[in-house]
């Protein structure tokens, strides 16, 4: 998301889902950063990744997003979301993972438990899928969707500085904690 994809958008605030990522990206770049990890982030900016006027800006955005990452040599891939539903009591973050990647099953285990460690309604069960985002390399990667803007207490909640500092740290820990089972 980014530029003229906000992503989905907030029921009650209006926030979009670019705005909230860019800066949940932003905090856990931070705590890895500190941690001495060297991050790569796809987006700095509000702005999308494509040409202005693009007719099919969201296909060359993701484009440019797999050019990045298959560039960076990076360790592993960590797309950080919001979600919505057409029911606004759903709720919770929620981690995904590549269809058949068993290091990717690992990694969204780990950052689902330090997420059910400190949020009472994190999703239990971590989901395999068919996502462009972890399909397009073959580097280990995970979607976190933090939470749901389709819920107006989730999503004041995800606009909360310390909420976000404790969900990103939760994230941070998880990748710490799936680094070192993978690295010893």
């Amino acid at each position: 998301h980014g530029g003229v994809d906000g992503g989905t958008v907030g029921n009650t605030t209006g926030i979009t889902e670019s705005e909230l990522n860019l800066k949940y990206a932003k905090k856990l770049t931070e705590y890895l950063q500190n941690f001495g990890i060297t991050v790569v982030n796809t987006r700095e900016t509000m702005d999308g990744l494509y040409e202005n006027y693009s007719s099919d800006y969201k296909q060359e955005d993701m484009q440019k997003r797999s050019d990045i990452i298959n560039s960076s040599n990076a360790q592993l891939v960590v797309s950080i979301h919001m979600n919505k539903f057409s029911s606004s009591a759903e709720n919770g973050a929620q981690v995904f993972y590549k269809e058949g990647c068993e290091d990717g099953k690992r990694m969204a285990e780990s950052i689902k438990d330090m997420l059910c460690a400190n949020f009472d309604n994190a999703r239990k069960l971590t989901i395999a899928g068919d996502f462009y985002i972890l399909n397009c390399t073959d580097i280990t990667g995970v979607i976190v969707e933090c939470g749901f803007l389709s819920n107006p207490t989730e999503e004041r909640n995800l606009q909360d500085e310390n909420y976000m500092n404790k969900m990103c740290y939760s994230i941070y820990v998880g990748i710490i904690n799936y680094l070192k089972v993978v690295n010893y």
